[in-house]
C-alpha cells in the first residue's frame, strides 16, 4: 500500500521517526489522514506519528525538536532534508482528553501507552485509524479500533463516539465535517448530521480566525459549491456568514440570468472553482453578487418591459463584502484583491467602450488573470457568452508592460519645474496627462506639459 509514497521525503523521515521510537520500546504509528490518504489512494501532504512515549522523551531522543503543544502531548520532530532544508514531524503522545470548557481544547489531558485509547478522542472514524509503517505493506499494517476502514469503503463522514459528545467538545468539527464530506465527496452520516443540525449555533463559539479558514480551505480544495450547499443545509451557513444565506430564492432577470436566482447563480461559480485556486478568486467569486439581496427591484407593472434590475449592486456589495472581510480578519492584502474583484465585475460589460487609456488602466490592475478568471466563471454559469471575455483575455495576454504601465512623460516635478505650485489639483493634472500618453496623444514631456497647459493654462 505504501507504493505511491515511493521516495515521498516526509514519508521517510517520519518512517525514521517511528523506527527510533520504536527501537527505544515505545509504540509508535502513523495516525490521522495521512492513514486516510494511504488507504484512498491519495498523495498525503503531511505524516503524523502517534506514540506511547511521552513528549519529554521525543523531545530527549531527537536533536532538533520543538514543543508546540508539549501540555497536549505534541511535540515536532526537525529531521534534515536532501535539499538543506527541514522536514517537521508532528509527533504527539497517545492521550485521553478531560472535558471541553471552552468548545475547542481539552481542559487536561491524561497520556496513555494504549493506542485504542487515543483514537477515541479524535474527531471521525475516517481520521481515527492508525497505520504501522514497519509491518509490510498488508492489511495487517492498519490498526482500525473505530471503523473507519468501512466508513471509507461506504463514503461516509461519521464521528467517533456520540456525535453530539464531539461537536461538544470542539465545535469546529462540525465544519470540518462538511469540508470532509465535501472534499471526498462522502455523505455524512444520518447522526451525526442531526448532531450538526441540532449544534449549529454553537459554531459562534469557535474564533473567526479558525472558522475563515474552514471556509477558505472550503472554497479552495475543489468542491465548493457542494461544500456550501451542505453548511446550508446542515443549518451553518447562516452563523457563519448569513448575508450568504439572503442570496437564495433572489430573482434575476431571465434574459440575462436563465440559470435561476442569485444563489443558484453563485453555487455555479464555486462550482467551477479548481482544487488550488487562490483564496482571493475564491472568495470573490463567493462574494462578487452579495449586494443583489439588499438592492432587488422587481420590474414595475406600469413600465411595460421593465425587468428586475439590482441598481448599485456593485457598490452596496463592496459595503458587504467588506464587512464580511473585516469580520473574519482577513489579511489587508487579500481584503484589497477581494474587494477589487468585487468592485470590477461588471466592469467587463463596457470594455468594447472604454478609451484606450481607461482600458490599459483597467487590464492592469494588480492580479488581473483573477478578474478574468471572475469573469469566465460568471459569464459561463448565466449567458455563456464569452465575447467580451476573449477581448479582455487577447488584449491582456498581447500589451507588454511597458504599453500598459510606460514611465510617466509627466510627473510632480516636471510640474514643479514648470512652475505649478503643488496642491490638490496635480493629481488631476497628472491623470490627465498620463491618459494622453497612453491614448498615443502625446510622446514627449514637452507635448504632455503643453497639454497640462492647454487645459488648465500657465502657470501663476
Amino acid at each position: 500500500m505504501t507504493e505511491q509514497w515511493g521516495e515521498n521525503a516526509k514519508y521517510v523521515a517520519a518512517r525514521e521517526i517511528v523506527v527510533a521510537l520504536r527501537a527505544a520500546g515505545h509504540k509508535a504509528y502513523f495516525a490521522g489522514g495521512c492513514v486516510r490518504d494511504l488507504l484512498l489512494g491519495v498523495e498525503a501532504k503531511d505524516f503524523d506519528v502517534a506514540t506511547s512515549a511521552t513528549p519529554d522523551v521525543v523531545m530527549g531522543m531527537f536533536a532538533k525538536t520543538y514543543s508546540v503543544g508539549a501540555h497536549f502531548g505534541v511535540i515536532l520532530v526537525c529531521s534534515p532534508d536532501e535539499g538543506g532544508g527541514e522536514i517537521a514531524t508532528e509527533v504527539a503522545t497517545f492521550r485521553h482528553d478531560g472535558a471541553y470548557s471552552d468548545g475547542r481544547r481539552p481542559d487536561a489531558v491524561r497520556f496513555s501507552i494504549d493506542p485504542r485509547e487515543d483514537v477515541q478522542r479524535r474527531d471521525f472514524t475516517i481520521n481515527g485509524m492508525l497505520f504501522d509503517p514497519l509491518a509490510g505493506a498488508g492489511e495487517e499494517a492498519i490498526l482500525d479500533f473505530v471503523g473507519g476502514r468501512e466508513d471509507l469503503i461506504e463514503h461516509r463522514v461519521r464521528t467517533i463516539g456520540v456525535a453530539r459528545d464531539r461537536f461538544t467538545e470542539d465545535k469546529l468539527r462540525m465544519l470540518r465535517a462538511v469540508r470532509f464530506a465535501s472534499r471526498l465527496e462522502f455523505e455524512i452520516e444520518p447522526a451525526t448530521a442531526v448532531a450538526i443540525n441540532e449544534l449549529a449555533a454553537e459554531i459562534t463559539q469557535v474564533s473567526l480566525e479558525r472558522i475563515r479558514d474552514e471556509l477558505t480551505l472550503m472554497l479552495t480544495e475543489g468542491h465548493a459549491r457542494r461544500a456550501f450547499e451542505l453548511l446550508y443545509e446542515r443549518g451553518l451557513l447562516q452563523y457563519v456568514l448569513p448575508e450568504a444565506v439572503k442570496m437564495r430564492g433572489v430573482e434575476q432577470p431571465p434574459q440575462f440570468h436563465p440559470e435561476g436566482d442569485v444563489w443558484v447563480h453563485t453555487m455555479l461559480l464555486l462550482e467551477k472553482l479548481k482544487p488550488g485556486s487562490s483564496p482571493t478568486l475564491a472568495w470573490g467569486a463567493l462574494l462578487h453578487d452579495i449586494g443583489k439581496p439588499a438592492t432587488f427591484r422587481p420590474p414595475d407593472p406600469k413600465k411595460p418591459g421593465d425587468r428586475i434590475r439590482f441598481d448599485g449592486h456593485v457598490e452596496v456589495g463592496v459595503r458587504i463584502a467588506e464587512t464580511i472581510l473585516a469580520r473574519l480578519r482577513f489579511s489587508n492584502e487579500d481584503t484589497e484583491q477581494t474587494i477589487a474583484l468585487v468592485k470590477n465585475h461588471m466592469r467587463f460589460g463596457d470594455i468594447l467602450q472604454m478609451r484606450e487609456s481607461t482600458l490599459k488602466r483597467f487590464l492592469r490592475l494588480p492580479k488581473f488573470d483573477e478578474h478574468l478568471g471572475l469573469h469566465w466563471m460568471d459569464c459561463m454559469s448565466a449567458h455563456g457568452d464569452l465575447r467580451l471575455y476573449e477581448f479582455a483575455k487577447e488584449r491582456y495576454e498581447a500589451a507588454p508592460v511597458e504599453e500598459m504601465r510606460p514611465k510617466l512623460l509627466v510627473t510632480g516635478r516636471d510640474l514643479i519645474a514648470a512652475g505649478y505650485r503643488p496642491s490638490p489639483q496635480f493629481k488631476e493634472m497628472l491623470e490627465a496627462a498620463e491618459d494622453a500618453q497612453l491614448e498615443g496623444v502625446v510622446k514627449t514631456t514637452d507635448e504632455g506639459l503643453a497639454m497640462v497647459k492647454a487645459r488648465w493654462g500657465e502657470p501663476a
